[in-house]
């Protein structure tokens, strides 16, 4: 039997990837960016300039060249997401060409519909409800089992940061002595905006492991590998539409992507969620007392605080947005956290309601380029809160402890939440 392949740490394994991509989002520069987010917006739908140089930041070097605009509020943003045709995701390539790699989100169509529908062969929804009755309850009981006869706990550093990226361990079959470099060299991949070096190491040694992997499982039976058949590395390496299969290249670029956009998203949403429970109790009693309940705060959550907070994208031709002309070779910062949170859709915008009037969000974009995983994101977040609800009924903030705090500003999420319960 072949040797199955290692993961390689990174050659300094002191790099701490976590500490550098909270502060590639802002945190410790970017506490609340809604303020100034309302006030950029009551200036205008359509404004010159992108955000991160709104708030004192510095342009990441592969945008700041490009003439830019920032769009706010539901309509505006509406209009901006749906029309790929228009706008485009093709600007990211700059990102992604030195750590995702050729990804489907940084294509447009007709090759991004191409792709897209083979990668949809591997996100069945007999597959994802196969990994909510089993994968995730599992993850997410091992987790807390860790803390639960402790009586209090962190649950960013233990529970939220972990969990989603256990998942995706759990749906690639890793080895789970592999676990923490794996983690490790994800996020580390993401760092490429201030830290280009270590970004690209991760990508490299992630980019191996992955090929090695989908060589051994794509051309062996299942019934003589481990882990071979029904996990997601040899879902893709056989999913097939009208005769065509995924070039290698591509696979390893989803595959690598797959970690931001469900491990990173979705711990940021699950860590905002409770926050915004726990800090308003009457509303944690409600939900624990009707779990009916549970798939609006969800909703309520990722609008209140979305996990990204604005995407990017390229004007390839001359567009008009809310009477604003925007030419060709434009950037523009389509801010999601100013459509979530427009008093034009949402009464009182800043305040977290779980009995709020339900309305479309964007915390999962909209149009060619929705989130693939948001049905999986929507099914982890629902288990790990029932699981925290039905172990831990008087489940609170410590009062001991500092208050949970919502920071950054490309992507948001709790520092901490420290927790009691009996």
């Amino acid at each position: 039997m072949a040797t199955a392949p290692r993961i390689m740490d990174f050659d300094d394994p002191t790099f701490d990837p976590f500490r550098t991509i909270d502060q590639q989002q802002g945190f410790g520069e970017v506490d609340d960016p809604y303020p100034q987010i309302h006030a950029l917006h009551r200036t205008g739908t359509v404004l010159k300039g992108d955000m991160r140089r709104a708030f004192g930041m510095q342009p990441f070097p592969f945008y700041a060249d490009y003439p830019s605009w920032m769009v706010f509020g539901q309509e505006a943003v509406t209009r901006v997401f749906g029309d790929g045709a228009t706008f485009s995701t093709s600007i990211k390539m700059h990102f992604y060409k030195d750590s995702f790699g050729d990804s489907i989100d940084g294509m447009d169509p007709p090759e991004h519909t191409r792709y897209r529908r083979l990668f949809q062969k591997a996100f069945l929804p007999q597959t994802i409800a196969r990994w909510g009755e089993e994968l995730v309850p599992r993850v997410v009981g091992n987790l807390i089992d860790a803390f639960a006869a402790r009586g209090h706990a962190e649950l960013v550093s233990e529970f939220t940061a972990l969990y989603p990226f256990h998942v995706v361990y759990g749906q690639l079959h890793l080895p789970v002595e592999d676990c923490a470099v794996f983690h490790k060299l994800a996020v580390g991949m993401t760092c490429l905006g201030i830290d280009h070096a270590h970004a690209l190491e991760a990508s490299q040694k992630l980019g191996n492991y992955f090929s090695a992997l989908l060589k051994a499982r794509g051309s062996t039976p299942e019934s003589s590998a481990p882990g071979a058949g029904d996990d997601l590395i040899s879902l893709l390496a056989v999913a097939e539409v009208d005769g065509e299969r995924l070039p290698e290249h591509i696979t390893v670029s989803f595959l690598r992507q797959l970690m931001a956009a469900a491990g990173d998203t979705t711990y940021r949403g699950t860590g905002s969620l409770l926050a915004g429970l726990l800090t308003h109790p009457e509303q944690f009693e409600a939900v624990r007392r009707d779990r009916a309940l549970v798939p609006p705060a969800i909703e309520e959550a990722l609008r209140w605080e979305a996990p990204i907070t604005f995407e990017t994208r390229l004007a390839v031709r001359d567009a008009i947005v809310e009477g604003v002309a925007i030419p060709t070779g434009s950037m523009i910062d389509v801010v999601i956290g100013s459509a979530n949170r427009d008093p034009a859709r949402f009464e009182n915008p800043d305040d977290f309601n779980i009995r709020r009037k339900p309305e479309r969000h964007m915390a999962f974009a909209y149009g060619p380029h929705v989130c693939l995983g948001q049905h999986l994101a929507r099914l982890e977040m629902a288990r790990a809160l029932n699981a925290l609800l039905d172990r831990f009924p008087r489940l609170r903030l410590d009062p001991d402890k500092p208050a949970p705090q919502i920071l950054g500003l490309g992507s948001r999420s709790p520092t901490a939440l420290h927790v009691r319960f009996d």
